[in-house]
């Protein structure tokens, strides 16, 4: 039976929900969620990250959720819904995705935007600009205004998605630059794939990588502008 609890192990307070006109937020629960977020995958989901893809939904919780999520204090998921399409038959928004906070720390006051997931109905469209803004409210807003007043907001992905890179640049993230050779990949992972060079005595040897590129919207970013300019964009998103 899936779990009908959310999250009770992250270091920053997880609020009920997260919300605006077009887009919802709230803590992922597996005997929620996980089905319709499963039966939303495709082939493409898990092109450029570092976990999946999973063949069931048991699988998806206890390797995602359970192992990845929930055990770790840094981290923490919310389940996307679209507010601006029709109801499901319970009522709620139509589920559009899943995204986490991830390697967060309150000593450092900083957090990260990743495990983003959003279903292929929902690609290209206000969902994604929405989520991030609303999560990057959360994270950078004084607690005067709401938010957690962190000082470090982070968006990590493989250097080749390009779209994930887009994505950053139009919320305003500022890029940092590439680490190399940052993750060891299987090499089912082929799209995003950097081939390792068979150096004699690699222990891991046959299995490639990824080159990962970092960027940042810090406290002074959000107050010197982007906060503004996010707020224009979740308005002027279709």
């Amino acid at each position: 039976m899936l779990s009908s609890e959310k999250d009770n192990n992250f270091c920053f307070p997880i609020p009920d929900v997260l919300e605006n006109d077009k887009v919802k937020l709230v803590p992922f629960i597996p005997s929620k969620h996980a089905k319709a977020l499963v039966k939303g995958f495709d082939e493409n989901t898990w092109n450029y990250l570092s976990y999946g893809p999973f063949t069931s939904v048991e699988q998806f919780v206890e390797d995602f959720w359970e192992k990845g999520i929930r055990a770790n204090p840094a981290t923490t998921s919310f389940t996307i819904m679209d507010k601006a399409g029709p109801l499901e038959a319970n009522g709620e928004p139509a589920i559009a995705g899943i995204v986490s906070y991830i390697n967060s720390s309150d000593r450092d006051a900083c957090t990260e935007i990743g495990f983003v997931v959003i279903l292929p109905q929902f690609q290209r469209t206000h969902v994604t600009s929405n989520m991030v803004g609303l999560l990057m409210h959360y994270a950078l807003d004084l607690p005067e205004q709401g938010g957690l007043g962190l000082r470090r907001l982070q968006w990590v992905c493989n250097a080749k998605n390009a779209p994930s890179l887009k994505v950053a640049e139009r919320m305003g993230f500022r890029f940092e630059g590439v680490l190399r050779w940052s993750r060891v990949l299987p090499p089912s992972k082929s799209i995003g794939y950097k081939a390792a060079p068979e150096r004699k005595g690699d222990p891991r040897a046959g299995k490639g990588g990824r080159d990962s590129a970092y960027s940042s919207c810090c406290w002074d970013d959000w107050e010197g502008g982007v906060r503004d300019w996010v707020d224009k964009v979740m308005r002027r998103t279709k």
